[in-house]
């Protein structure tokens, strides 16, 4: 779904509402189901979820039921003193990383409940259960509030009232016998489902594409979407202040290793429509026409707060290193994609990746661009793999869903064999 074209009604920018500030970005909870967010139930509206009439389109059942209309996602960075105070009462940025695999950052779930804690108590008392987008999306399903998958679970703000961690589903492995629990009677009777479907615990697209992908130790698997990010499968984990270790979506025993990166697609759409005229084929021609390594013209992209690192704005140096205030338009292109990839491999080696005598697996929108995937091994001297569908994401949950299945079915043969 590309929010902004086809859902108009919304009147979003590249599916977001961007405030006055510039910090604060949210999105309208009817409209998505989408990545690094959050979702504040009404109370009461558990029961409007389960008693949903099949005869409605669901965000008509559900346009009540939610206390904060415009919910923060992934993009916002308006948390910065609630990540502060956090980090502080935990003993620092590096311990909190210890903890959760993560420091703090503006965008995680647990200081924007924080901020709207402080900011709007009287929307949080209103709120009986607090989703991420991906226990929204399964509750939809189940008809009923959904747990929070392992790998998607995040510090809560410390900061909240007592009673906080109501609010909050309990975190559920990867892999239960019989999932969730069955679907919801609205989708077996508006859309023809099964009533013996089960729902499995909704993860996040990183984990996802993790899943999707059939990551191997030792593989580096890149992600260009929204957001670009860098992921591995570890054994392992070694939390630093960059870069975050989480769950492993498909085997709760091991680890996830993740750089995330704010100015992806958006970034390179962006210099897209300024230096080729709106088109990919033209923004091929670019990189086509100039050479690797661009005669040492750099440039560091960041039209938002950069996460890795922090930084914003656009920086060009040219091939003596002295800053310049443009390039020309094939030079902007190839200094955009070399830069996004530089970062990558350099903050991905400071964490202690090995990127040597590896291979790269792509995904992600900008992976059906053969000239970008080009640049790519060229800046991190391996080979680069594709997979059948650039959605990692999507592949990687129906992974997830058949994981589950022949868990099931191994259970029931087993507890037959033993009578």
């Amino acid at each position: 779904v590309h929010f902004d074209k086809d859902l108009p009604e919304f009147k979003t920018q590249g599916g977001v509402y961007i405030h006055s500030d510039r910090l604060t970005i949210t999105s309208p909870v009817l409209m998505w189901v989408k990545q690094h967010g959050s979702v504040y139930w009404k109370k009461g509206s558990v029961q409007i979820l389960k008693n949903a009439s099949s005869k409605l389109p669901l965000h008509q059942s559900l346009k009540a039921c939610f206390s904060v209309s415009n919910s923060p996602i992934w993009m916002d960075s308006s948390t910065a003193s609630q990540c502060s105070a956090l980090e502080k009462a935990v003993g620092g940025a590096q311990h909190l990383a210890s903890i959760t695999g993560s420091r703090a950052y503006e965008r995680f779930t647990g200081n924007q409940i924080a901020k709207i804690y402080s900011q709007n108590p009287e929307v949080y008392m209103e709120t009986e259960r607090i989703s991420l987008v991906s226990s929204f999306a399964a509750s939809l399903f189940l008809g009923a509030y959904a747990p929070i998958d392992y790998s998607d679970g995040k510090c809560v703000g410390f900061s909240c009232s007592n009673n906080s961690t109501r609010k909050l589903s309990f975190p559920s492995p990867p892999c239960i016998e019989g999932g969730q629990g069955p679907i919801s009677p609205y989708y077996s009777q508006r859309y023809g489902f099964s009533p013996d479907c089960k729902i499995v615990a909704f993860t996040g697209d990183n984990p996802a594409s993790l899943a999707g992908m059939r990551l191997q130790e030792g593989d580096i698997a890149i992600s260009l979407g929204t957001s670009d990010t860098l992921f591995l499968w570890i054994q392992e984990p070694t939390p630093a202040l960059e870069g975050h270790i989480l769950c492993n979506p498909v085997d709760s025993q091991t680890y996830m290793a993740l750089l995330c990166f704010k100015n992806g697609s958006l970034m390179r759409e962006r210099i897209r429509d300024d230096c080729a005229s709106g088109s990919w084929d033209e923004f091929s021609k670019a990189l086509s026409s100039t050479v690797a390594g661009n005669n040492g013209n750099l440039g560091f992209y960041f039209d938002v707060m950069e996460i890795t690192p922090e930084a914003v704005g656009i920086h060009r140096f040219n091939g003596d290193n002295q800053k310049v205030s443009d390039f020309p338009k094939e030079v902007e292109i190839r200094a955009l994609i070399e830069g996004q990839f530089m970062a990558k491999r350099i903050h991905a080696e400071k964490l202690g990746y090995k990127v040597s005598k590896t291979r790269i697996l792509a995904t992600g929108g900008a992976s059906h661009n053969k000239k970008i995937l080009q640049v790519l091994s060229d800046v991190f001297n391996a080979p680069v793999y594709t997979i059948d569908t650039a959605n990692s994401a999507c592949l990687g949950s129906a992974y997830r869903a058949i994981h589950v299945c022949t868990f099931s079915c191994k259970s029931v043969i087993l507890r037959i064999l033993l009578g």
